[in-house]
């Protein structure tokens, strides 16, 4: 089996010869690496190597991402300084974003504040439509050329979760949960209708991927940001529907989200996700508990410590990754192996290129 191969069986819960491997460096990370650490550059655009290929991921992101603010194209500058700079986007809400590293950006300034905004100024904007989609030939090349070196292609955009936070801010958005519940389930509601409406477009017009990522970052370090209660009320019915939607074409689909998510899983389970990831070590995360409990329902993508890969300690990261190998194996689980957030750059490249071979040689299910 090739690695698209590989990870369809995984994900879709048939026999497969061994684990998968996937993960994702920070832009940092491999100019860390390639600047001094090894790590090849292409000769064409003297840029550092793709990782996926480098490495041999056996998954890949393709694109097929599409512009989700209601009013399209607006990204008004409102300040700058050589390190930073703050946007105003078409949601109106204002970022400030470094422009030198990578980083989470700065929550500012939030326009749609009430219901009667929404309901003015951006829900009658929100139409489905080709010109939103970002760069669907792209993606369509993407998708030959990861399935030309044999790995498994994948659509991702963000979740209702993440677009809700960054359209009201996170005051706002937590307020309105008990305050007006009403308005937060009319926004999913709108929005739920405009991404299957744009998956269908994206599908027609840039072909079908061998699966879709959502990206929903539910959670922080000490927990899921409101009780299980509130995510069923306002959210589950909605995750379903996406992911009925996306099922109907034949695609399996991810559910990532960092945190201590573990309160989580039954809504994520329920909503029928294929897969979770990246499952967060230091928020309290533990795959193989995971994995013991949802086997039959999720695969699990991710979960070695980042920490550990940071540490310049190979035995440690070593010792870590056969615990998780043989705890996902035990536990019968489908399982692709990475780390439990992203590489950042503190992890040195010669460490991470052992910690592949290692898992390469471990990786089976036999």
């Amino acid at each position: 089996m090739n690695g698209r191969e590989v990870v369809d069986s995984l994900i879709r819960h048939k026999k497969a010869p061994r684990m998968g491997l996937y993960d994702s460096p920070w832009s940092d990370t491999l100019d860390a690496w390639a600047g001094g650490q090894g790590y090849p550059v292409d000769s064409v655009s003297g840029l550092p190597a793709g990782a996926a290929a480098h490495f041999g991921f056996d998954m890949e992101g393709a694109g097929g991402g599409f512009d989700w603010m209601p009013i399209q194209g607006r990204n008004e500058l409102l300040s700058e300084t050589d390190e930073w700079a703050i946007h105003r986007n078409g949601a109106g809400a204002a970022f400030k974003y470094w422009k030198r590293k990578s980083g989470t950006p700065e929550h500012v300034d939030f326009h749609m504040t009430t219901r009667d905004i929404w309901e003015k100024s951006y829900r009658g904007e929100l139409r489905a439509c080709e010109s939103r989609l970002n760069n669907a030939e792209a993606a369509a090349d993407n998708l030959r050329t990861i399935r030309a070196r044999g790995a498994w292609a994948f659509f991702g955009n963000l979740g209702l979760w993440e677009i809700l936070r960054s359209s009201l801010g996170d005051e706002c958005m937590f307020e309105s949960f008990l305050l007006d519940p009403e308005w937060i389930l009319d926004f999913n509601r709108v929005y739920t209708d405009f991404y299957k409406a744009m998956y269908d477009i994206l599908f027609d017009t840039a072909g079908l991927p061998d699966g879709v990522w959502l990206y929903d970052d539910l959670a922080y370090r000490n927990g899921v940001y409101c009780s299980p209660k509130t995510l069923d009320k306002l959210f589950a019915p909605f995750y379903k529907e996406i992911a009925d939607h996306i099922h109907s074409y034949g695609l399996p689909i991810v559910f990532h989200c960092c945190g201590g998510m573990e309160e989580a899983l039954p809504m994520i389970a329920g909503c029928g996700y294929d897969a979770l990831n990246p499952m967060e070590r230091k928020s309290g995360c533990d795959p193989i508990k995971f994995a013991r409990r949802y086997r039959d329902k999720l695969a699990f993508i991710g979960g070695l410590d980042a920490i550990s890969l940071e540490s310049s300690d190979l035995p440690r990261m070593l010792r870590e990754t056969d615990d998780l190998l043989n705890g996902m194996r035990d536990a019968g689980a489908a399982y692709i192996f990475g780390s439990d957030h992203s590489l950042s750059p503190r992890v040195n490249y010669d460490d991470y290129c052992r910690v592949v071979e290692h898992f390469r040689e471990n990786s089976s299910y036999d």
